[in-house]
């Protein structure tokens, strides 16, 4: 199972979403799409998932929070206690034994991160 993660500011738009997720290796072969509970009803993460025809992996912050990332950003790990959303939700929502395929990118506008996982699935 291959799943993206998305890590993304509260006014992210849709194409910088996508192109964070075009600039980790695109939509083809994805599963889903993954990121924290929180901003799971984002409608710019909506409308990707859609564009994508996958659904959306909503991971509770407190799993995201166990899970070590090979990037970091500091503001991130202040927030939620992981070095980057977008590694640790594409490694949880894809499942135990997963592994990245894809690190962190981050859009031009800096509001959208992208990272690529392969698992087992869930």
């Amino acid at each position: 199972m291959k799943v993206a993660g998305l890590g993304f500011k509260g006014d992210v738009t849709l194409a910088s979403l996508r192109e964070a997720l075009l600039a980790a290796g695109g939509a083809e072969g994805l599963a889903a799409v993954a990121t924290v509970s929180d901003k799971a009803d984002a409608d710019a993460l909506k409308q990707l998932a859609r564009e994508c025809g996958v659904p959306i992996k909503a991971v509770p912050a407190d799993v995201l929070a166990c899970i070590d990332t090979p990037t970091e950003s500091k503001r991130v790990a202040e927030k939620f206690g992981t070095g980057s959303v977008a590694e640790a939700a594409a490694l949880a929502a894809a499942g135990p034994h997963a592994r990245l395929i894809a690190t962190r990118v981050v859009s031009q506008d800096r509001t959208a991160t992208a990272a690529i996982a392969e698992g087992d699935g869930a």
